[in-house]
């Protein structure tokens, strides 16, 4: 059996009460030794073998799969944060099922989360957003030219960008280009949750300048949006004259 397993945006107990479960009986792990917290690593047991797939690539990875399988192990697949974002866990899934080898999804905190933890913000707010557009910029990795940055930022929703941090400028140039202000509030968090975590919070316009004074380039997830600012209106639910499922609102 094969558990894909979201370690969480960094900090060791963001992990889920399941995952750490599965991290504590698995036989083999395989982790994303480039972005996974190490310290997760002190739960597993004694005899358990453990693969950086930093250093492997994707026939590698089924090989230690395959090879626990038939040996009747237990195998923990570790990624960070959600494995459904980013994770590249889908062609690891068509690989064992045309194997016929079990898996399951154990689901994570997003580094997202961690970051609107961090910066103590919500990232949908009344007359503000009520939408999140997750995309990354166009690097190594292309993205489908009607999903290009300039034609998402039409939309003025919070846009939050991963693997997108060594591409500062281009980021600032084509959101001003598709729509947002120069002035739209954004932020950085490096490396959300770690002990070693920055923020930044900046404008749009002096993103990468702000970026390149402190030197971040990677592990870093890049918001902008309006939602980062002050104003917003009070939600409906808890206002006194809103009347719901559960209280009757007060006639003013």
């Amino acid at each position: 059996m094969v558990h894909f397993v979201g370690a969480g945006p960094g900090a060791p107990d963001l992990i889920t009460v399941r995952g750490l479960h599965y991290l504590k009986e698995a036989d083999v792990i395989i982790y994303a030794g480039s972005l996974v917290n190490p310290a997760l690593l002190e739960y597993a047991k004694e005899s358990c073998e453990v693969y950086n797939s930093a250093y492997m690539n994707l026939e590698e990875v089924i090989k230690v799969m395959e090879e626990a399988e038939r040996n009747g192990k237990m195998t923990v697949r570790l990624h960070t944060g959600d494995p459904s974002i980013y994770g590249a866990i889908r062609e690891q899934i068509d690989e064992l099922k045309e194997r016929r080898i079990d898996f399951d999804i154990c689901p994570g905190v997003s580094s997202m989360s961690g970051a609107a933890a961090s910066l103590k913000a919500e990232y949908t707010l009344p007359e503000v957003s009520q939408s999140i557009i997750i995309s990354r910029a166009q690097g190594r990795t292309g993205v489908p030219e009607r999903e290009e940055l300039r034609e998402l930022a039409a939309h003025q929703s919070t846009m939050i960008l991963f693997l997108s941090s060594g591409l500062a400028d281009k980021v600032r140039d084509e959101l001003i280009l598709g729509g947002y202000g120069p002035n739209t509030p954004a932020a950085v968090v490096y490396k959300a949750t770690w002990p070693e975590e920055k923020i930044l919070r900046t404008t749009l316009e002096h993103l990468p300048e702000e970026m390149e004074r402190e030197g971040i380039k990677k592990t870093a997830l890049i918001i902008v949006g309006r939602v980062l600012g002050d104003e917003y209106a009070k939600s409906k639910l808890y206002d006194a004259a809103f009347t719901t499922e559960f209280r009757r609102g007060r006639e003013q």
